[in-house]
């Protein structure tokens, strides 16, 4: 059985400081113009101690809570997809020389990330889950990312149970959250209760010798009884709920529902959902050279469905109208990605609802489209004749 520590705030300092000494670039969360975000932090005192947040349907703020909780916040403004995964890397540079005898000698250099291990302290559990899909689908099947896969290497993941989900939260209904599941070297629960310390559950050995390394104590009975009444008391605060059952076969047979062009009458395409959402990974493809054309560079940026000329093929695009784009998105995130991957592409992190301009909420237009394929199965069911009694 996995012996269950605890830690102080200085132990948690001290989980960041030897992860530094080892070579690890440490990301986590920090407050950086008034919104929380992952980003490099060296010590505790980088993390946004006293920080709470308020999520709503195209709303986003933060304020000062009246504890020093560390992690007193809902989902931050971007997930672990922005590290592991950028918005736009090179992909390979090339260069022609000229050589003495006047001939082009054309030299191509695949990119590679060089850079040092990166090490997560303080990932969501619904980002926790989101880089497990992303490890499955980047890097688990015949064809493998090998970008993800270079800065996924030696990874070092530092979950924490999330206390204060926002209104747009919906993680506790998918089974990603509020605690951290599988994948995490370390997961970590926040007490305030008397002294503010972590529970610690390591998840790997890498794990173990790290709480070794950092002098976690093991935890009492108490300690452990103070970490499952946070995650209970979050599980009452979701914010949303998602019913999963029959995602696939609500969605295939509302193909024609009237309410894709309710939805678009809201929706602006702006890709905001896509940009946020942990587990998207849509990119296109940039070329540019310079104006001797001796230098290129190709260049994988992110994409979005939601845009025209993403299903640009040869003769035109064929998704040209917003309802027809935003029925792609929602019907493969929650359904054909289950067809794909074995489960749906959503996390539950709400981030899509906050930072949509127009508040659409993909949970209500989900329940929308369950009672119109209900009330279209109960008129057909009371259109059939009744059996003949022979």
């Amino acid at each position: 059985m996995t012996e269950v520590r605890v830690f102080d705030l200085d132990g948690l300092d001290a989980v960041i400081r030897v992860l530094r000494e080892r070579g690890f670039d440490v990301v986590g969360p920090t407050l950086r113009d008034e919104a929380v975000t992952y980003g490099p932090i060296a010590s505790i005192a980088d993390l946004p101690a006293g920080r709470g947040d308020v999520q709503t349907p195209a709303h986003y703020g933060t304020h000062a809570r009246a504890d020093d909780a560390l992690f007193g916040y809902a989902a931050p403004v971007q997930s672990a997809r922005q590290v592991f995964f950028p918005a736009d890397e090179l992909l390979w540079s090339s260069r022609t020389d000229t050589d003495e005898d006047g001939s082009a000698t054309p030299a191509i250099r695949r990119a590679e990330h060089a850079g040092r291990p990166i090490a997560y302290v303080g990932l969501r559990s619904c980002d926790l889950a989101a880089i497990q899909q992303h490890d499955r689908i980047l890097s688990g099947r015949a064809y493998v990312d090998v970008a993800y896969g270079q800065r996924r290497r030696d990874a070092f993941l530092v979950a924490v149970t999330c206390s204060n989900p926002a209104a747009t939260c919906f993680c506790a209904s998918l089974g990603t959250g509020p605690s951290p599941g599988e994948g995490a070297d370390i997961a970590l629960t926040e007490v305030l209760d008397g002294v503010h310390r972590f529970v610690a559950t390591p998840g790997t050995d890498r794990g173990s010798e790290l709480l070794d390394a950092v002098g976690a104590t093991p935890a009492s009975p108490d300690d452990i009884a103070a970490a499952h009444r946070v995650e209970r008391r979050a599980v009452t605060r979701m914010g949303r709920e998602l019913r999963t059952d029959d995602l696939l076969g609500i969605l295939y047979s509302s193909v024609e529902s009237p309410h894709w062009d309710a939805v678009a009458e809201r929706c602006l395409a702006c890709s905001n959902c896509t940009l946020v959402c942990p587990t998207c990974f849509c990119t296109t493809i940039t070329d540019t050279a310079d104006l001797t054309g001796s230098n290129a560079e190709r260049r994988r940026v992110w994409a979005s469905c939601f845009t025209k000329d993403y299903s640009y093929i040869h003769g035109g695009s064929v998704r040209t109208s917003t309802q027809a784009r935003y029925r792609q998105w929602l019907t493969h995130k929650l359904a054909t990605w289950q067809v794909q991957f074995g489960t749906v592409g959503c996390v539950g992190c709400g981030r899509c609802i906050t930072w949509c301009p127009a508040g659409i909420d993909l949970t209500a237009e989900i329940a929308t489209l369950r009672a119109g394929d209900l009330a279209l199965k109960t008129t057909r069911a009371a259109a059939r004749p009744a059996p003949r009694e022979d």
